[in-house]
Protein backbone atom coordinates (compact mmCIF):
# COMPACT_ATOMS: atom_id res chain seq x y z
CA UNK A 1 0.00 0.00 0.00
CA UNK A 2 1.28 3.35 -0.90
CA UNK A 3 0.89 6.34 1.86
CA UNK A 4 0.83 9.87 0.42
CA UNK A 5 1.72 12.97 1.80
CA UNK A 6 1.43 15.36 -0.97
CA UNK A 7 3.15 18.60 -0.02
CA UNK A 8 3.96 20.26 -3.19
CA UNK A 9 -0.05 20.89 -3.26
CA UNK A 10 -0.83 21.39 -0.06
CA UNK A 11 2.18 23.88 0.55
CA UNK A 12 2.14 25.85 -2.44
CA UNK A 13 -0.29 27.99 -4.56
CA UNK A 14 -2.12 25.80 -7.24
CA UNK A 15 -4.25 26.95 -11.01
CA UNK A 16 -7.63 28.28 -10.00
CA UNK A 17 -8.57 27.50 -13.40
CA UNK A 18 -9.31 23.84 -13.38
CA UNK A 19 -9.73 23.61 -17.25
CA UNK A 20 -7.48 20.99 -19.21
CA UNK A 21 -6.64 23.60 -22.33
CA UNK A 22 -3.50 24.58 -23.03
CA UNK A 23 -2.73 28.01 -21.45
CA UNK A 24 -0.83 30.62 -19.74
CA UNK A 25 -0.53 29.78 -15.79
CA UNK A 26 -0.33 32.75 -13.35
CA UNK A 27 0.35 32.72 -9.79
CA UNK A 28 0.51 29.12 -9.36
CA UNK A 29 2.67 26.47 -9.55
CA UNK A 30 1.01 23.31 -10.12
CA UNK A 31 -2.99 22.56 -12.21
CA UNK A 32 -5.01 20.02 -11.43
CA UNK A 33 -5.17 17.45 -14.05
CA UNK A 34 -6.58 13.92 -14.38
CA UNK A 35 -4.76 11.46 -16.65
CA UNK A 36 -6.56 10.18 -19.65
CA UNK A 37 -7.10 6.70 -19.72
CA UNK A 38 -5.52 4.23 -22.03
CA UNK A 39 -7.50 1.42 -23.93
CA UNK A 40 -5.62 -1.66 -23.27
CA UNK A 41 -2.94 -1.65 -20.72
CA UNK A 42 0.10 -4.05 -20.18
CA UNK A 43 2.39 -3.72 -17.92
CA UNK A 44 5.85 -4.45 -20.07
CA UNK A 45 8.13 -3.86 -17.39
CA UNK A 46 9.17 -2.83 -13.79
CA UNK A 47 12.56 -2.19 -11.76
CA UNK A 48 12.15 -4.25 -8.21
CA UNK A 49 14.70 -1.95 -6.56
CA UNK A 50 12.44 1.05 -6.62
CA UNK A 51 8.96 -1.04 -6.00
CA UNK A 52 10.90 -2.36 -2.72
CA UNK A 53 11.77 0.99 -2.08
CA UNK A 54 8.30 2.36 -1.94
CA UNK A 55 7.43 -0.55 0.41
CA UNK A 56 5.52 -2.83 -2.52
CA UNK A 57 4.97 -6.36 -2.53
CA UNK A 58 5.89 -8.80 -4.78
CA UNK A 59 2.91 -8.65 -7.00
CA UNK A 60 1.31 -5.73 -6.08
CA UNK A 61 1.93 -3.99 -9.63
CA UNK A 62 0.75 -6.29 -11.48
CA UNK A 63 -2.59 -6.41 -9.66
CA UNK A 64 -5.31 -5.08 -12.32
CA UNK A 65 -6.22 -2.35 -9.55
CA UNK A 66 -2.92 -0.94 -9.15
CA UNK A 67 -1.83 -1.32 -12.71
CA UNK A 68 -4.70 1.05 -13.72
CA UNK A 69 -3.55 3.57 -11.63
CA UNK A 70 0.13 3.62 -13.47
CA UNK A 71 -1.76 3.35 -17.12
CA UNK A 72 -3.86 6.34 -15.78
CA UNK A 73 -7.09 4.61 -15.82
CA UNK A 74 -7.52 5.22 -12.09
CA UNK A 75 -6.63 6.71 -9.41
CA UNK A 76 -5.44 5.04 -5.88
CA UNK A 77 -6.53 6.72 -2.11
CA UNK A 78 -4.37 9.44 -1.72
CA UNK A 79 -3.31 10.26 -5.13
CA UNK A 80 -4.00 13.87 -6.41
CA UNK A 81 -2.79 14.43 -10.02
CA UNK A 82 -1.20 17.47 -11.12
CA UNK A 83 1.19 19.24 -13.83
CA UNK A 84 3.79 21.87 -12.43
CA UNK A 85 4.34 25.05 -14.14
CA UNK A 86 7.66 26.26 -15.01
CA UNK A 87 9.65 27.74 -17.90
CA UNK A 88 13.29 27.35 -19.37
CA UNK A 89 15.68 28.67 -21.61
CA UNK A 90 16.05 25.82 -24.55
CA UNK A 91 19.34 26.11 -26.53
CA UNK A 92 20.62 29.11 -24.73
CA UNK A 93 17.44 31.10 -25.76
CA UNK A 94 14.64 32.28 -23.47
CA UNK A 95 11.25 29.86 -23.86
CA UNK A 96 8.46 31.30 -21.70
CA UNK A 97 6.50 28.93 -19.96
CA UNK A 98 6.84 25.47 -20.65
CA UNK A 99 5.73 23.39 -17.41
CA UNK A 100 4.52 19.54 -17.85
CA UNK A 101 3.23 18.87 -20.71
CA UNK A 102 3.34 15.02 -21.07
CA UNK A 103 3.85 14.24 -17.46
CA UNK A 104 1.35 14.13 -14.56
CA UNK A 105 2.30 13.52 -11.21
CA UNK A 106 0.06 11.25 -8.99
CA UNK A 107 1.46 12.55 -5.52
CA UNK A 108 4.58 12.17 -3.32
CA UNK A 109 4.58 8.61 -1.85
CA UNK A 110 6.04 8.47 2.17
CA UNK A 111 7.91 5.40 2.68
CA UNK A 112 8.82 3.00 5.87
CA UNK A 113 12.11 5.24 6.24
CA UNK A 114 10.44 8.48 5.53
CA UNK A 115 11.86 8.99 2.89
CA UNK A 116 9.51 11.05 -0.35
CA UNK A 117 9.33 10.26 -3.63
CA UNK A 118 7.50 12.02 -6.20
CA UNK A 119 5.54 9.38 -8.48
CA UNK A 120 5.06 10.93 -12.19
CA UNK A 121 3.01 9.57 -14.93
CA UNK A 122 5.12 10.24 -18.56
CA UNK A 123 2.95 10.42 -21.75
CA UNK A 124 -0.53 10.24 -19.80
CA UNK A 125 -2.13 12.94 -21.67
CA UNK A 126 -2.62 16.51 -22.22
CA UNK A 127 -2.07 19.03 -19.66
CA UNK A 128 -2.93 22.96 -19.77
CA UNK A 129 0.99 22.38 -20.63
CA UNK A 130 1.07 20.67 -23.87
CA UNK A 131 1.05 23.52 -26.02
CA UNK A 132 0.61 21.95 -29.69
CA UNK A 133 1.37 18.54 -28.39
CA UNK A 134 -1.30 15.45 -27.30
CA UNK A 135 0.71 14.42 -23.85
CA UNK A 136 1.51 11.20 -25.32
CA UNK A 137 4.31 9.00 -25.22
CA UNK A 138 5.62 6.36 -28.07
CA UNK A 139 7.31 2.93 -26.74
CA UNK A 140 10.66 3.83 -28.02
CA UNK A 141 10.96 6.89 -26.11
CA UNK A 142 9.40 5.04 -22.72
CA UNK A 143 11.63 2.28 -22.76
CA UNK A 144 14.40 4.45 -23.56
CA UNK A 145 13.65 6.61 -20.25
CA UNK A 146 12.74 3.57 -17.98
CA UNK A 147 16.42 1.91 -18.94
CA UNK A 148 18.68 4.80 -18.82
CA UNK A 149 16.77 5.54 -15.25
CA UNK A 150 17.87 2.13 -13.91
CA UNK A 151 21.18 2.16 -15.75
CA UNK A 152 22.21 4.84 -14.52
CA UNK A 153 21.62 4.58 -10.80
CA UNK A 154 23.52 1.21 -10.95
CA UNK A 155 26.66 3.19 -12.62
CA UNK A 156 26.37 5.29 -9.52
CA UNK A 157 25.18 8.32 -11.09
CA UNK A 158 22.89 10.80 -9.43
CA UNK A 159 19.20 10.08 -11.70
CA UNK A 160 15.69 10.27 -10.69
CA UNK A 161 14.08 6.63 -11.10
CA UNK A 162 11.66 4.06 -13.15
CA UNK A 163 9.30 1.99 -11.40
CA UNK A 164 6.79 1.20 -14.42
CA UNK A 165 6.65 0.33 -18.77
CA UNK A 166 3.10 -0.06 -19.55
CA UNK A 167 2.26 -0.08 -22.81
CA UNK A 168 -1.08 1.18 -23.80
CA UNK A 169 -2.12 -0.72 -26.37
CA UNK A 170 -2.66 2.60 -28.38
CA UNK A 171 -1.17 3.88 -31.40
CA UNK A 172 0.45 7.74 -31.07
CA UNK A 173 1.23 9.61 -34.37
CA UNK A 174 4.93 11.00 -34.31
CA UNK A 175 7.05 12.57 -37.02
CA UNK A 176 10.78 10.73 -35.40
CA UNK A 177 12.62 13.43 -37.81
CA UNK A 178 10.48 15.84 -38.08
CA UNK A 179 10.67 15.83 -42.07
CA UNK A 180 7.13 15.53 -42.40
CA UNK A 181 6.54 11.79 -42.67
CA UNK A 182 4.56 11.02 -39.45
CA UNK A 183 3.95 7.65 -38.53
CA UNK A 184 1.89 5.75 -36.26
CA UNK A 185 4.08 3.96 -33.28
CA UNK A 186 3.23 1.63 -30.23
CA UNK A 187 1.89 4.26 -27.16
CA UNK A 188 3.55 3.31 -23.59
CA UNK A 189 3.54 5.52 -20.22
CA UNK A 190 6.63 5.27 -17.93
CA UNK A 191 6.53 5.99 -14.06
CA UNK A 192 9.26 7.91 -12.80
CA UNK A 193 10.06 8.09 -9.67
CA UNK A 194 12.05 11.18 -7.89
CA UNK A 195 12.26 13.12 -4.17
CA UNK A 196 11.30 16.01 -6.25
CA UNK A 197 10.59 17.22 -9.81
CA UNK A 198 11.63 21.35 -9.32
CA UNK A 199 14.11 21.87 -12.29
CA UNK A 200 15.94 25.22 -12.64
CA UNK A 201 12.86 26.45 -14.69
CA UNK A 202 10.58 26.30 -11.84
CA UNK A 203 12.48 29.37 -10.46
CA UNK A 204 13.22 31.40 -13.33
CA UNK A 205 9.43 31.56 -14.41
CA UNK A 206 8.57 33.46 -11.62
CA UNK A 207 11.64 35.53 -11.91
CA UNK A 208 10.55 36.32 -15.14
CA UNK A 209 7.37 37.53 -14.57
CA UNK A 210 8.05 39.40 -11.22
CA UNK A 211 6.43 37.29 -9.15
CA UNK A 212 8.50 37.26 -5.97
CA UNK A 213 6.59 35.65 -3.51
CA UNK A 214 5.88 32.90 -5.43
CA UNK A 215 9.80 32.73 -6.00
CA UNK A 216 9.97 33.15 -2.43
CA UNK A 217 7.73 30.01 -1.40
CA UNK A 218 9.48 27.55 -4.04
CA UNK A 219 12.60 28.39 -2.15
CA UNK A 220 11.05 28.26 0.99
CA UNK A 221 9.69 24.77 -0.24
CA UNK A 222 12.72 23.76 -1.80
CA UNK A 223 14.37 24.19 1.50
CA UNK A 224 12.19 22.50 3.59
CA UNK A 225 11.64 19.20 2.10
CA UNK A 226 14.54 18.74 -0.56
CA UNK A 227 17.88 20.89 1.49
CA UNK A 228 16.85 20.88 5.72
CA UNK A 229 20.16 21.55 6.65
CA UNK A 230 20.33 25.31 4.97
CA UNK A 231 17.02 26.42 6.73
CA UNK A 232 17.86 29.89 8.06
CA UNK A 233 20.86 29.95 6.47
CA UNK A 234 21.90 32.78 3.73
CA UNK A 235 20.30 32.33 0.31
CA UNK A 236 23.61 31.53 -1.17
CA UNK A 237 24.69 29.09 1.10
CA UNK A 238 21.60 27.14 0.02
CA UNK A 239 22.73 27.93 -4.01
CA UNK A 240 26.08 27.19 -3.22
CA UNK A 241 25.48 23.56 -2.43
CA UNK A 242 22.84 23.43 -5.65
CA UNK A 243 25.81 24.10 -7.86
CA UNK A 244 28.19 21.67 -5.92
CA UNK A 245 25.21 18.73 -6.39
CA UNK A 246 25.59 19.80 -9.91
CA UNK A 247 29.33 19.82 -10.46
CA UNK A 248 29.49 16.43 -9.27
CA UNK A 249 26.33 14.88 -11.21
CA UNK A 250 28.39 16.19 -14.45
CA UNK A 251 31.30 15.05 -13.75
CA UNK A 252 29.90 11.12 -13.09
CA UNK A 253 28.18 11.77 -16.34
CA UNK A 254 32.29 12.56 -17.80
CA UNK A 255 33.02 9.47 -16.03
CA UNK A 256 31.11 7.11 -17.62
CA UNK A 257 30.88 9.01 -21.21
CA UNK A 258 27.26 9.93 -20.81
CA UNK A 259 25.88 12.65 -22.79
CA UNK A 260 22.44 14.00 -22.35
CA UNK A 261 21.77 15.61 -25.61
CA UNK A 262 19.20 18.43 -24.08
CA UNK A 263 20.71 20.51 -21.19
CA UNK A 264 17.99 22.65 -21.38
CA UNK A 265 17.17 24.88 -17.95
CA UNK A 266 13.88 23.09 -17.61
CA UNK A 267 15.58 19.89 -17.58
CA UNK A 268 18.02 20.59 -14.93
CA UNK A 269 17.49 19.05 -11.66
CA UNK A 270 17.31 21.40 -8.38
CA UNK A 271 18.86 18.54 -6.60
CA UNK A 272 21.57 17.36 -9.17
CA UNK A 273 19.73 14.40 -10.46
CA UNK A 274 19.95 13.63 -14.42
CA UNK A 275 16.54 14.34 -15.24
CA UNK A 276 13.95 13.79 -18.33
CA UNK A 277 15.62 11.04 -20.79
CA UNK A 278 15.33 12.14 -24.02
CA UNK A 279 18.04 12.04 -26.90
CA UNK A 280 20.91 11.16 -24.34
CA UNK A 281 23.55 8.24 -25.57
CA UNK A 282 26.97 6.91 -24.55
CA UNK A 283 30.86 8.07 -26.15
CA UNK A 284 31.67 5.23 -28.30
CA UNK A 285 34.38 6.22 -30.62
CA UNK A 286 35.76 8.69 -28.26
CA UNK A 287 34.83 11.98 -29.46
CA UNK A 288 34.36 15.55 -27.34
CA UNK A 289 32.30 17.26 -29.92
CA UNK A 290 29.71 14.23 -30.02
CA UNK A 291 25.81 14.93 -29.39
CA UNK A 292 23.29 12.27 -29.89
CA UNK A 293 20.63 14.94 -30.43
CA UNK A 294 19.74 15.57 -34.19
CA UNK A 295 18.44 18.58 -33.32
CA UNK A 296 21.72 19.76 -31.88
CA UNK A 297 23.85 18.45 -34.86
CA UNK A 298 24.60 21.84 -36.59
CA UNK A 299 25.82 23.92 -33.63
CA UNK A 300 26.19 20.93 -31.05
CA UNK A 301 25.57 23.28 -27.54
CA UNK A 302 25.18 20.07 -25.53
CA UNK A 303 28.03 17.75 -27.13
CA UNK A 304 29.70 15.31 -24.39
CA UNK A 305 32.69 18.20 -24.00
CA UNK A 306 30.56 20.89 -23.35
CA UNK A 307 28.41 19.77 -20.82
CA UNK A 308 30.42 20.96 -17.72
CA UNK A 309 30.42 24.11 -19.53
CA UNK A 310 26.44 24.18 -20.62
CA UNK A 311 26.09 22.85 -16.89
CA UNK A 312 27.84 26.14 -15.73
CA UNK A 313 25.51 28.48 -17.76
CA UNK A 314 22.54 26.88 -16.27
CA UNK A 315 23.30 27.37 -13.18
CA UNK A 316 24.22 31.52 -14.44
CA UNK A 317 20.67 31.36 -15.13
CA UNK A 318 19.17 30.12 -11.97
CA UNK A 319 21.38 32.54 -10.15
CA UNK A 320 20.02 35.35 -12.09
CA UNK A 321 16.96 34.34 -11.57
CA UNK A 322 17.21 33.81 -7.70
CA UNK A 323 19.37 36.95 -7.21
CA UNK A 324 15.81 38.93 -7.29
CA UNK A 325 15.39 37.57 -3.56
CA UNK A 326 19.14 38.56 -3.05
CA UNK A 327 19.23 42.54 -3.74
CA UNK A 328 22.60 43.30 -2.95
CA UNK A 329 23.76 40.31 -2.74
CA UNK A 330 26.11 38.42 -5.65
CA UNK A 331 25.08 34.99 -5.93
CA UNK A 332 27.64 34.46 -8.69
CA UNK A 333 30.06 34.15 -6.44
CA UNK A 334 28.80 30.85 -5.53
CA UNK A 335 29.47 29.40 -8.63
CA UNK A 336 32.89 29.29 -7.82
CA UNK A 337 31.68 26.13 -6.04
CA UNK A 338 30.21 24.46 -9.10
CA UNK A 339 33.35 25.00 -10.72
CA UNK A 340 35.84 23.41 -7.54
CA UNK A 341 33.37 20.70 -7.45
CA UNK A 342 33.49 19.72 -10.31
CA UNK A 343 37.17 19.76 -11.10
CA UNK A 344 37.67 17.96 -7.17
CA UNK A 345 35.41 15.14 -8.27
CA UNK A 346 36.59 14.54 -11.99
CA UNK A 347 40.03 14.46 -10.60
CA UNK A 348 38.63 12.15 -8.63
CA UNK A 349 36.87 10.16 -10.88
CA UNK A 350 39.57 9.73 -13.38
CA UNK A 351 42.37 9.36 -10.95
CA UNK A 352 40.27 5.60 -10.34
CA UNK A 353 39.79 5.52 -14.18
CA UNK A 354 43.72 5.60 -14.72
CA UNK A 355 44.03 3.46 -11.53
CA UNK A 356 45.99 6.56 -9.72
CA UNK A 357 45.74 7.03 -5.43
CA UNK A 358 45.31 10.47 -6.40
CA UNK A 359 45.29 13.31 -8.54
CA UNK A 360 48.87 15.29 -9.08
CA UNK A 361 50.27 17.43 -10.99
CA UNK A 362 50.69 16.10 -14.76
CA UNK A 363 48.32 13.96 -14.66
CA UNK A 364 46.01 16.34 -16.68
CA UNK A 365 48.62 16.64 -19.40
CA UNK A 366 48.80 12.89 -19.26
CA UNK A 367 44.81 12.47 -19.48
CA UNK A 368 44.88 14.97 -22.65
CA UNK A 369 47.34 13.04 -24.28
CA UNK A 370 45.16 10.08 -24.31
CA UNK A 371 42.14 11.97 -25.14
CA UNK A 372 43.69 13.32 -28.27
CA UNK A 373 45.21 9.35 -29.04
CA UNK A 374 41.31 8.15 -28.62
CA UNK A 375 40.02 10.70 -30.86
CA UNK A 376 42.67 10.34 -33.47
CA UNK A 377 42.25 6.32 -33.42
CA UNK A 378 38.66 6.43 -33.33
CA UNK A 379 38.66 4.10 -29.93
CA UNK A 380 35.70 2.94 -27.71
CA UNK A 381 35.58 4.67 -24.85
CA UNK A 382 34.10 2.17 -22.88
CA UNK A 383 36.05 -0.36 -24.10
CA UNK A 384 39.50 0.80 -23.87
CA UNK A 385 39.04 2.01 -20.17
CA UNK A 386 38.04 -1.62 -19.14
CA UNK A 387 41.33 -2.37 -20.96
CA UNK A 388 43.21 0.09 -19.70
CA UNK A 389 44.16 -2.02 -16.50
CA UNK A 390 45.96 -4.89 -18.39
CA UNK A 391 49.18 -2.55 -19.05
CA UNK A 392 51.31 -4.76 -17.10
CA UNK A 393 52.55 -7.16 -19.85
CA UNK A 394 54.44 -5.20 -22.46
CA UNK A 395 53.67 -7.28 -25.34
CA UNK A 396 50.19 -7.73 -24.79
CA UNK A 397 48.96 -4.54 -23.45
CA UNK A 398 48.23 -3.09 -27.66
CA UNK A 399 46.49 -6.18 -28.12
CA UNK A 400 43.95 -5.80 -25.30
CA UNK A 401 43.70 -1.78 -26.50
CA UNK A 402 43.29 -2.45 -30.04
CA UNK A 403 39.92 -4.30 -28.71
CA UNK A 404 38.71 -0.70 -28.89
CA UNK A 405 39.40 -0.29 -32.23
CA UNK A 406 36.38 0.67 -34.82
CA UNK A 407 38.69 1.27 -37.89
CA UNK A 408 42.06 -1.01 -38.36
CA UNK A 409 43.66 1.37 -40.57
CA UNK A 410 43.50 4.26 -37.37
CA UNK A 411 44.26 2.13 -35.00
CA UNK A 412 47.50 1.38 -36.94
CA UNK A 413 48.19 5.68 -37.02
CA UNK A 414 48.03 5.87 -33.42
CA UNK A 415 49.26 2.26 -32.22
CA UNK A 416 53.01 3.73 -31.97
CA UNK A 417 51.95 6.92 -30.39
CA UNK A 418 49.71 4.69 -27.86
CA UNK A 419 52.82 2.75 -27.03
CA UNK A 420 54.91 5.56 -25.99
CA UNK A 421 52.21 7.19 -23.98
CA UNK A 422 51.91 3.63 -22.59
CA UNK A 423 55.32 4.56 -21.38
CA UNK A 424 55.17 7.43 -19.92
CA UNK A 425 51.42 5.95 -17.93
CA UNK A 426 53.68 2.91 -16.49
CA UNK A 427 56.23 5.36 -15.47
CA UNK A 428 53.19 7.37 -13.20
CA UNK A 429 51.71 4.26 -11.97
CA UNK A 430 55.38 3.20 -10.77
CA UNK A 431 55.37 5.70 -8.73
CA UNK A 432 52.07 4.17 -6.90
CA UNK A 433 53.05 1.25 -6.03
CA UNK A 434 50.16 -0.47 -5.83
CA UNK A 435 50.10 -3.62 -6.77
CA UNK A 436 49.20 -4.70 -10.14
CA UNK A 437 46.12 -7.25 -9.33
CA UNK A 438 44.83 -4.83 -6.83
CA UNK A 439 45.28 -1.81 -9.43
CA UNK A 440 43.13 -3.79 -11.70
CA UNK A 441 40.05 -4.28 -9.40
CA UNK A 442 39.97 -0.66 -8.08
CA UNK A 443 40.09 0.26 -11.75
CA UNK A 444 37.48 -1.92 -12.44
CA UNK A 445 35.05 -0.43 -9.91
CA UNK A 446 35.27 3.11 -12.11
CA UNK A 447 35.33 1.94 -15.97
CA UNK A 448 32.40 -0.33 -16.38
CA UNK A 449 32.02 -3.05 -18.89
CA UNK A 450 28.44 -2.41 -19.20
CA UNK A 451 26.37 0.82 -20.46
CA UNK A 452 23.10 1.11 -21.99
CA UNK A 453 24.71 2.08 -25.75
CA UNK A 454 21.85 3.28 -27.90
CA UNK A 455 22.15 -0.17 -30.28
CA UNK A 456 21.46 -2.29 -27.00
CA UNK A 457 18.56 0.04 -26.33
CA UNK A 458 16.83 0.06 -30.07
CA UNK A 459 16.99 -3.87 -30.15
CA UNK A 460 15.12 -4.11 -27.06
CA UNK A 461 12.65 -1.64 -28.69
CA UNK A 462 12.52 -3.40 -31.76
CA UNK A 463 11.90 -6.70 -30.11
CA UNK A 464 8.95 -5.00 -27.64
CA UNK A 465 7.02 -3.43 -30.65
CA UNK A 466 7.02 -6.56 -31.97
CA UNK A 467 5.41 -7.94 -28.78
CA UNK A 468 8.97 -9.81 -27.05
CA UNK A 469 9.27 -7.58 -23.71
CA UNK A 470 12.23 -10.70 -22.63
CA UNK A 471 15.17 -8.59 -23.68
CA UNK A 472 13.74 -5.53 -21.90
CA UNK A 473 14.68 -7.58 -19.07
CA UNK A 474 17.67 -9.34 -19.77
CA UNK A 475 19.34 -6.19 -20.60
CA UNK A 476 18.03 -4.45 -17.05
CA UNK A 477 19.27 -7.50 -15.28
CA UNK A 478 22.69 -7.33 -17.08
CA UNK A 479 22.73 -3.26 -16.28
CA UNK A 480 21.95 -3.90 -12.65
CA UNK A 481 25.88 -5.12 -12.18
CA UNK A 482 27.64 -2.58 -14.98
CA UNK A 483 31.04 -2.87 -13.26
CA UNK A 484 30.89 -6.89 -12.89
CA UNK A 485 32.37 -9.07 -15.41
CA UNK A 486 28.94 -11.28 -16.31
CA UNK A 487 30.03 -14.61 -17.70
CA UNK A 488 27.70 -15.23 -20.39
CA UNK A 489 26.45 -11.87 -20.71
CA UNK A 490 29.52 -10.28 -23.64
CA UNK A 491 27.20 -9.72 -26.35
CA UNK A 492 25.90 -6.81 -24.08
CA UNK A 493 29.39 -5.59 -23.50
CA UNK A 494 30.33 -5.44 -27.37
CA UNK A 495 30.80 -2.17 -28.69
CA UNK A 496 29.08 -0.55 -31.43
CA UNK A 497 28.50 -2.99 -34.60
CA UNK A 498 28.70 -1.74 -37.91
CA UNK A 499 25.16 -2.19 -39.17
CA UNK A 500 24.40 0.88 -36.05
CA UNK A 501 26.75 3.45 -37.39
CA UNK A 502 24.33 5.58 -39.06
CA UNK A 503 20.84 3.53 -38.41
CA UNK A 504 18.22 5.52 -36.48
CA UNK A 505 18.07 5.08 -33.09
CA UNK A 506 22.01 3.23 -32.71
CA UNK A 507 23.32 6.93 -33.29
CA UNK A 508 21.88 10.41 -33.06
CA UNK A 509 17.83 10.77 -32.16
CA UNK A 510 15.50 13.74 -32.47
CA UNK A 511 13.84 14.89 -29.10
CA UNK A 512 10.99 13.30 -30.66
CA UNK A 513 8.69 10.75 -28.18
Amino acid sequence: MLIFDNAFCRELPGDADERNVARQVHGACWSRVMPTPVAAPRLLAYSREMAGRLGLQEGWLGAPENLAAFAGNAILPGMEPYASCYGGHQFGHWAGQLGDGRAISLGEVVNEAGERWELQLKGAGPTPFSRRADGRAVLRSSLREFLCSEAMHHLGVPTTRALTLVGTGEEVLRDMFYDGHPELEPGAVVCRVAPSFLRFGHFELPAARGDLALLRRLVDFAVLHHFPAWQGKPLEDWFQEVCERTGRLVARWMQVGFVHGVMNTDNMSLLGLTIDYGPYGWVEDFDPGWTPNTTDAAGRRYCFGRQPEIARWNLERLAEALALLHPGGDLSSSLRHYDEAYHAELARLFAGKLGLAEWKDGDAELLGELFELMQEGELDMTEFFRQLPHVDDEEAALAHLAQAAYRPERWQGVAMGLHAWLGRYRQRLAQEGLAAGARRTAMNTFNPRYVLRNYLAQQAIDAAEAGDVSRIEALLEVLRRPYEEQPGQEAFAAKRPEWARSRAGCSMLSCSS
